[in-house]
């Protein structure tokens, strides 16, 4: 009995070519939990895309998936001196953002990261004339340039980067290459048409893995069903039942991302009104599960336990049966399946 991450494999992939068709020279990225489809996983697929490079999130990650993708592998964090060593072949290439990083990795192939109006990191405009010195002793695989999700300001993610490629031209620094995350398919071909002399490769992670929502799907297994009656005392910390109904044993705990939620930027009233309604839910112990049955989300009984929930199903709806199995609302980069079915 488990929680199970049901994959629609031809639907699936043929999603992967549509995005790879819109994006030539795609850069996948598989980092974190691999999306919620695990490392070794998603390195099949970029192999089966044909891809000759795949970004992971850290140098920890590298060294895991080097034995399951034969080719280059590029770090998105950045080099820091003083960062614990760890083994690498030669195909692994570092993402830089300071002066200080490119002058740390002598003779490592590199690819340096301006800084956008992410502002998280990356070079500025000042540090471009010390670039020059500092690039003659690594192999410059390219510039990048990570870009932001939403432009509330009205701003033009492309003229950003026609901004830093003006930029880098002046300073008379290589541009044969330069990665870009988060632009649109004609944005990209917009770049590649005013800089035909610059190869532009879209790293890419949550529109090719999770951008077809009903390629998958999680479903937990019912494990045990007991009827209760209101008042009944139940659970870890014998609350008492508010009315007559079951209480359903599903597969799929904290050890799987149930339960757990990445904070959200809300943006408008309903959304905000929701959220505090949730909020408020929540101090009376009222949590909603991500687990459906009779066509609605059901309501945890308790907190979710280590390895399974329990969820309170109401006497007006059908009596789950053992070995049935409930459609799970997830989020992919949070949970932990303990199987996979292609399908």
């Amino acid at each position: 009995m488990a929680l199970t991450l049901y994959v629609d494999t031809a639907r699936w992939r043929a999603h992967h070519k549509h995005v790879q068709e819109q994006f030539p020279g795609l850069v996948p990225v598989c980092k974190g939990n691999g999306y919620g489809f695990g490392h070794e996983r998603l390195a099949e697929e970029a192999t089966r895309l044909g891809s000759d490079i795949l970004a992971v999130g850290t140098t920890y990650e590298a060294a895991r998936i080097k034995d399951w993708f034969g080719g280059d592998l590029l770090v998105l964090t950045p080099y820091r001196r003083g960062e614990e060593p760890v083994p690498l072949p030669d195909r692994v290439i570092r993402s830089v953002s300071s002066i200080d990083g490119v002058y740390g990795l002598v003779g490592a192939r590199v690819v340096i990261e301006v800084m956008s109006t992410m502002k998280r990191h990356g070079i500025s405009e000042q540090d471009l004339p010390q670039l020059h010195s500092a690039i003659e002793n690594v192999r410059l695989e390219g510039f990048a340039i990570h870009l932001p999700l939403d432009r509330t300001d009205g701003s033009d993610a492309v003229e950003e980067v026609i901004g830093w490629m003006d930029r880098l031209r002046a300073a008379r620094l290589p541009l044969h290459t330069m990665f870009v995350s988060h632009l649109k398919a004609d944005e990209l071909a917009r770049l590649q048409q005013q800089f035909p002399q610059t190869r532009f490769r879209a790293r890419i992670g949550t529109r090719l893995w999770l951008g077809d929502h009903d390629a998958t799907e999680y479903r937990g297994a019912v494990l045990d069903v007991t009827r209760v009656a209101k008042g009944d005392r139940f659970g870890y910390r014998q609350q008492k039942s508010a009315s007559d109904g079951f209480l359903v044993v599903v597969a799929g705990g904290t050890s799987h991302g149930v339960g757990l939620e990445a904070p959200k930027a809300l943006h408008g009233v309903m959304p905000r009104a929701k959220g505090v309604a949730r909020a408020g839910l929540a101090t009376v112990n009222r949590n909603l599960s991500p687990f459906v049955w009779g066509g609605k989300q059901r309501w945890f009984a308790e907190p979710p336990h280590m390895q399974v929930s329990i969820l309170f199903v109401p006497s007006d709806a059908p009596e789950p049966k053992v070995g049935e199995e409930l459609v799970a609302h997830l989020r992919h980069t949070t949970t932990q399946f303990d199987r996979i079915v292609d399908r």
